[in-house]
């Protein structure tokens, strides 16, 4: 079962509106995604070994470079007051913030996830030793290759081959935002994220992508792979990650 906490159950419109502001909710598209790609590119970012990595990655990827639209421009990120009336939220408990949060993004093209407060400075640790690595995303009969880029409390999924042809001026597939605005008074974060090209990922990929990056992380075991890939690179194998996820290795 996951670590992350959910509720499937709907909540009356009226508790949502609530506790939301009257407007739908609009992509949260990252205008720092230009620097996180590129500090994840320079310092404490890729070095020659995880180059080779990529490139070993890159060069079985499963499909072809990307044609993103002339006109994408990221916009700056919601703030959670912009989104949530937090004082709505006050005498409420984690888990009941989370449902709502939840039942609040249902249909609104939106992935949503709350975590408590231990895990979330797990992750933001790891992340912070470990900021990059790669995942496989079942595409078929096969998978494609995701990057994943995080600088907390953002996280970014870029394709692998859209990176190689790009570097940090790739544009990411999936942001993902954590909100700590209520991590101190109620011991939750708030999980969102946005799917910036939904002609290349689908809201259950993105979801799929989201709760493996945060299991790689948080996981004891598998967060070896996520070090080595980091910070030993030359033994780092891609196979392992695919036979975590019980994926063909083609071999």
């Amino acid at each position: 079962m996951s670590k992350l906490m959910r509720s499937r159950r709907l909540l009356p419109s009226l508790l949502l509106r609530r506790c939301f502001h009257g407007q739908r909710a609009s992509p949260i598209h990252l205008q720092q995604q230009q620097k996180i790609s590129s500090a994840a590119a320079t310092s404490g970012g890729i070095d020659d070994a995880q180059q080779q990595v990529v490139g070993r990655l890159w060069s079985r990827a499963t499909f072809s470079r990307s044609k993103f639209a002339s006109g994408y421009t990221a916009l700056t990120p919601k703030s959670l007051d912009s989104i949530m009336k937090i004082d709505t939220v006050r005498y409420t408990s984690p888990q009941e913030i989370i449902a709502i949060w939840n039942d609040y993004h249902i249909g609104r093209g939106h992935i949503s996830a709350g975590m408590g407060r231990d895990l979330y400075k797990l992750l933001q640790e790891r992340a912070n030793q470990c900021p990059l690595f790669v995942l496989p995303l079942r595409k078929g009969n096969g998978f494609v290759s995701i990057l994943v880029q995080a600088q907390m409390p953002h996280m970014l999924f870029t394709s692998l081959d859209d990176y190689r042809a790009r570097g940090s001026a790739a544009s990411p597939y999936f942001t993902v935002t954590h909100y700590t605005d209520l991590m101190d008074s109620k011991g939750v974060v708030l999980v969102r994220g946005d799917i910036v090209f939904t002609s290349r990922l689908s809201d259950e990929e993105a979801k799929t992508l989201l709760e493996t990056a945060h299991s790689f992380y948080l996981d004891d075991s598998r967060y070896k792979k996520v070090w080595r890939f980091n910070k030993e690179s030359e033994d780092f194998d891609f196979k392992e990650v695919l036979q975590e996820l019980n994926m063909p290795t083609g071999s």
